[in-house]
């Protein structure tokens, strides 16, 4: 319980001080729009295919930019020495700064899902799928990001940059650009390794109640994801902790 309290602390601390600064606009709020926008231009998509994509565009950016601005930045001003010295266990830390991105994308992603259904008139075909969609999405994107925040350094741009070079082949090859059902026989297994794969897909079956995949082995597989980022993630901030870095 006093470690849940404290991560909670930690949680509501990042949301207050870190979400309106220069590099999550950037990088969570700006990117994911612009990026969108650039794919949709004449193309003949419909409006619940494009949210479908938007969403899973959305979420992935948001929740994967979180650990990697937050950490660093706090590394740079020496608060987070103080959070690693203080009775707060590493996974719980973790758990805290992972719950700081996969809240900054499921807010984020509320947006275009509420102008798509007020504006738009697209309907929902599954709200629970939709839900798991936004939460293990996010929450998996976000530990993803959390890889990455964990590299020993005191700039963003350092952290961004090697973060921003695994996003860009996950993203073309998840069927954003090129559906899971048109894409080549060979590319198909270079998929599935990445996991905007599965939360795509997810959100196919969510607004449109249609999916490449099973929605139930999306499900499991972004739950599964999302607890094997943090392993990396944890024994990289060891590392770190044992070189004094």
């Amino acid at each position: 319980m006093d470690q849940t309290v404290r991560g909670t602390a930690i949680f509501l601390k990042d949301i207050r001080v870190y979400y309106l600064t220069p590099p999550m606009i950037m990088f969570g709020l700006l990117l994911p729009f612009f990026l969108f926008f650039s794919f949709s231009v004449k193309r003949d998509l419909g409006a619940d295919v494009g949210v479908a994509r938007l969403l899973a565009i959305t979420i992935f950016f948001t929740a994967s930019s979180a650990g990697p601005v937050i950490i660093p930045m706090e590394r740079r001003s020496g608060t987070y020495d103080r959070l690693l010295t203080a009775p707060l266990s590493l996974p719980a830390l973790l758990l805290s700064k992972a719950a700081v991105g996969a809240f900054f994308g499921m807010a984020v992603s509320l947006v275009p899902l509420l102008v798509a259904t007020a504006v738009l008139d697209v309907r929902v075909a599954s709200v629970p799928f939709l839900i798991a969609a936004l939460l293990l999405g996010s929450s998996c994107f976000a530990a993803f990001g959390l890889v990455f925040a964990s590299f020993p350094t005191r700039s963003v741009g350092n952290v961004m940059m090697p973060s921003t070079l695994m996003r860009w082949p996950l993203l073309f090859v998840s069927g954003i650009f090129v559906p899971l059902d048109e894409m080549a026989s060979w590319l198909l297994p270079v998929a599935f390794l990445s996991p905007l794969t599965y939360a795509q897909d997810l959100f196919d079956h969510a607004i449109m109640g249609d999916s490449f995949l099973p929605a139930a082995l999306d499900v499991v597989l972004l739950l599964v994801l999302a607890i094997l980022f943090l392993f990396p993630a944890a024994l990289f901030h060891r590392r770190a902790r044992r070189s004094g870095t």
